[in-house]
């Protein structure tokens, strides 16, 4: 019900600001891949600065990894579909094979981050100050199987979220940082570290960039009154609505949404 909530204030303020709602996917359309019709994991790993930055590369590569474990993941996806782990060349060799032998969606190998503990960062950018964040919010992603290297979705029944209360001067550090990233206009950028304090200081690593339909996790925290969840919602939705309107004419309309629809489809299989 949350995400119908979410489309529906977002399609009233649509209405209400004058915005044409199926802009909505122009937003980061500049990161748009048109050539391989993807927003390309590669692609976004480009972007990160060197020392947030996890080795990667593509699994088609003949090039066995250095350390373990690594991740196998496609290029492309969203709530850790497809992803799987391998803890040596072994288990590496066998899951290459066969991913390799499926063929229809491209994968890649990541090194696993450092650091204990894993946080969602969510933002949507003001629509009439790109330095600014309209919507900010952090979530600390939680797994109770009790396993060294889970691989974290809303659909693993492992795992849960714990949103994060940030004083203006946290979110202030924490902004600065993400500010060093490419300017997504909405983006959930997931970090590793050790906790908070070194995520505050610039020292943990970035496992992934979503761009497409990213969710603010922090309405999937349990703990989080319903209420609460629910005043989160109008105001983050008259934001994107207000910068969906901010779209520069300017801007090359790209085909986003069909590509992305069937890439999501055939990655969920």
């Amino acid at each position: 019900m949350l995400r119908v909530r979410l489309v529906l204030a977002y399609m009233s303020w649509c209405l209400r600001l004058g915005a044409r709602p199926w802009r909505y996917f122009q937003l980061n359309a500049p990161w748009f891949n048109e050539q391989r019709r993807l927003f390309s994991k590669l692609d976004m790993d480009r972007l990160i600065p060197d020392r947030w930055r996890l080795p990667q590369q593509p699994l088609a590569d003949l090039k066995m990894p250095d350390d373990w474990p690594v991740f196998l993941k496609p290029e492309w996806g969203q709530n850790a579909r497809g992803i799987r782990l391998a803890r040596n060349p072994r288990e590496y060799q066998a899951l290459r094979e066969q991913l390799l032998a499926g063929g229809t969606v491209p994968h890649l190998v990541q090194a696993a981050a450092p650091g204990r503990r894993e946080f969602e960062v969510f933002w949507i950018r003001d629509a009439t100050d790109a330095g600014r964040a309209a919507v900010f919010s952090v979530t600390e992603t939680l797994n109770a199987s009790g396993r060294d290297w889970p691989v974290n979705s809303i659909n693993n029944p492992h795992t849960g979220h714990r949103s994060l209360s940030l004083s203006p001067e946290q979110q202030g550090r924490l902004w600065q940082w993400m500010r060093e990233l490419p300017p997504f206009r909405i983006a959930r950028a997931g970090l590793r570290a050790d906790n908070f304090e070194a995520v505050l200081n610039g020292d943990f690593h970035i496992i992934e960039i979503n761009l497409f339909v990213p969710m603010p996790l922090t309405l999937l925290d349990q703990d989080l009154p319903l209420k609460q969840r629910h005043a989160f919602i109008s105001p983050a939705m008259r934001a994107l609505a207000a910068l969906t309107r901010a779209l520069p004419k300017e801007q090359t309309p790209k085909r986003i949404f069909w590509p992305m629809f069937f890439l999501n489809y055939r990655t969920g299989r």
